[in-house]
């Protein structure tokens, strides 16, 4: 191979570790932008009462704000579709909304926004600010993994619960598998 052809190749591969290296960055830079736009988003919606969407094309909307027991927040989208996803938990359409005495279901990503669900322990307190400000207390009671191909996701329509929902295993190579991790988290009475 001449040195001529070998300086080219070399320089084809730089220039395509180039372009990849800076699409990794663009994905990275466009997710953390898209954090502080829906945490604004977040509080013009407790200003007005009203779902405000993060960027005029979007989708979805937060609807809810779900704090860890350490402190970090997540921002609860309207949606559980993919994209949503993408951006942080969503709401399942089908179950109630924070506070009521009924199933509020959440399911996010297990290498993203929901990893921490498996370091969570029964008793541990979240906490769930809903889209009137009023902060909603949830006590976990319990954390289990279901087939989902094997069994289907009911809602209690008498208990008041907090139902977080993720892949399972945590850390897998392999995503979109059946397996679900669920912790469930009882609303604390009000004091």
């Amino acid at each position: 191979m001449s040195r001529r052809l070998r300086h080219g190749l070399a320089g084809v591969l730089l220039l395509a570790a180039a372009g990849l290296a800076g699409q990794a960055c663009w994905l990275q830079a466009k997710a953390i932008v898209a954090q502080y736009l829906i945490a604004d988003a977040w509080e013009q919606s407790l200003l007005s009462g009203e779902p405000v969407k993060p960027w005029r094309w979007a989708d979805t909307w937060p609807v809810a704000r779900l704090t860890e027991p350490g402190g970090r927040h997540h921002y609860v989208l309207a949606s559980v579709s993919g994209e949503a996803l993408a951006f942080g938990p969503g709401h399942h359409p089908a179950s109630a909304l924070p506070g009521e005495a009924a199933t509020v279901l959440l399911a996010g990503h297990q290498d993203s926004h929901f990893a921490f669900l498996q370091h969570l322990k029964a008793g541990d307190l979240l906490r769930l600010q809903d889209l009137h400000g009023n902060e909603h207390a949830y006590r976990v009671s319990v954390h289990t993994v279901v087939d989902s191909s094997q069994q289907s996701m009911h809602f209690h329509q008498d208990l008041a619960e907090l139902r977080l929902v993720t892949c399972y295993p945590f850390a897998s190579l392999h995503s979109g598998g059946p397996l679900r991790y669920v912790v469930s988290a009882l609303l604390e009475p009000s004091t």
